[in-house]
């Protein structure tokens, strides 16, 4: 696929941290998503400042950014612990992301002016032997198809509160680009959701995307649960 066809990054992972704090906020961050750091491990700020060579004051800035975040949480007088995954607010903020993106999607269906469309085919509308197989970049592009649906509503605080639960459930929704079957089949939905707001049928594209991100939400719950399973083990 050529490079005008790509979407900018949305993974601030994958961005070059420009300050020491940031730095040590990607480093911090990819071990709680590579499971480095598991859920409910318990960590020191001066045993994470040799562990990243860094000093106190940047680390101290990327542990508070984290706990914003929901990734951290402080525990008076012990340290730090990496939050527990919480199945059940992961779904909370899945059901709100359908609530947002199907609106966004009827919005697209009945508007008149439509340039995100032709944005999005051009990226989703591609022949197979086009299609992107590296799943951190799929990642990326997923990202910013449903963020790019619920921008071209025109509604600025529904962008924000989707890009909140984006970055709340990327811990999670990131894995779901791990297996190439899921890849293709998140190029095949995401072409039937376009085609569909294209043609104006609303009902019809709010159903494929309530579908595909329940799909999306199932297979990532399998797959984190097994990969914790396995992260244990070999602990």
């Amino acid at each position: 696929m050529s490079a005008s066809r790509e979407p900018a990054a949305v993974l601030p992972l994958d961005s070059a941290p420009a300050t020491l704090a940031d730095q040590a906020y990607a480093r911090i961050k990819q071990m709680v998503f590579d499971f480095t750091l598991m859920p409910g491990d318990r960590c020191s700020e001066s045993e994470l400042a040799q562990r990243l060579e860094v000093s106190r004051t940047p680390l101290r800035q990327a542990l508070q950014r984290l706990e914003r975040e929901g990734f951290l949480q402080v525990m008076p007088k012990i340290g730090w612990q990496v939050a527990p995954l919480d199945f059940d607010t992961f779904d909370e903020l899945y059901d709100l992301r359908v609530l947002i993106e199907c609106h966004a999607a009827q919005h697209l269906a009945e508007a008149e002016d439509r340039p995100a469309l032709a944005e999005l085919a051009d990226i989703w509308l591609v022949p197979a032997a086009e299609r992107l197989a590296d799943g951190a970049e799929v990642g990326r592009c997923d990202e910013q198809f449903h963020a790019r649906l619920v921008q071209a509503s025109g509604n600025r605080e529904m962008a924000r509160v989707h890009r909140e639960i984006t970055e709340r459930i990327r811990i999670i929704r990131r894995l779901d680009f791990t297996k190439s079957a899921r890849i293709e089949a998140t190029y095949d939905e995401h072409a039937r959701i376009l085609r569909a707001i294209t043609r104006r049928r609303g009902d019809e594209a709010q159903r494929l995307l309530r579908a595909h991100i329940e799909q999306s939400k199932l297979e990532v719950r399998h797959i984190t649960l097994d990969m914790l399973y396995r992260a244990r083990r070999q602990a």
